[in-house]
């Protein structure tokens, strides 16, 4: 009963944080959503940040999932480098709740927002060192510095695929492949 209860909290929060943001949201808004008493959802949480915090975590899992899903473990690392870091960005930009708080952080600054972004920056980049040491230690790409890289290969996928678009046409998947192999991937292909 009280696993489904912080469960509809947590959904009543990703709810209201999707649709009002992080800042506008009210403790009582969510105990409303969940149809529960707002000191109820202190016997899970000890405020907003943490609710917040614990929202990301799943979604953290969420992405994980998706790049994993993306990969095909008979490619090189060069080609699932690439499908799951589109796909860790697409579900990010498609994702209501990750859009309406990149928004947040951009329009307003809100401190909590950012640090649970970074958090999840922090998880994304710390799944692609994992996938770059694996790749390192099966002779697919040169011996680096793996977080670094992971750092470096994750902020290019931005630019590329966020950045590029603000002034130009949008990439294709295809051509962002190509531009990511051209200039990052051939500097590590053995």
């Amino acid at each position: 009963m009280s696993i489904d209860r912080k469960r509809q909290i947590i959904e009543a929060a990703a709810k209201s944080f999707s649709l009002f943001g992080y800042k506008a949201t009210t403790m009582e808004q969510i105990a409303k959503l969940a149809n529960v008493g707002k000191g109820t959802i202190y016997t899970f949480f000890k405020n907003k940040e943490d609710l917040l915090d614990a929202i990301i975590s799943s979604l953290i899992l969420e992405i994980i999932e998706e790049a994993e899903q993306a990969m095909d473990p008979d490619r090189p690392f060069s080609e699932n480098a690439h499908r799951a870091l589109y796909r860790i960005l697409e579900f990010r930009q498609q994702h209501q709740l990750t859009a309406k708080l990149l928004q947040e952080v951009r329009n307003l600054g809100t401190p909590a927002v950012q640090e649970v972004m970074k958090k999840l920056d922090l998880a994304i980049i710390d799944y692609i060192r994992k996938k770059i040491n694996i790749a390192i230690k099966k002779g697919e790409i040169r011996d680096c510095d793996a977080e670094i890289t992971a750092f470096l290969m994750l902020k290019t996928y931005i630019a590329l695929i966020v950045d590029w678009e603000k002034d130009h046409e949008p990439l294709t998947k295809e051509e962002i492949a190509q531009l990511f192999e051209l200039y990052f991937l051939k500097g590590l292909s053995k």
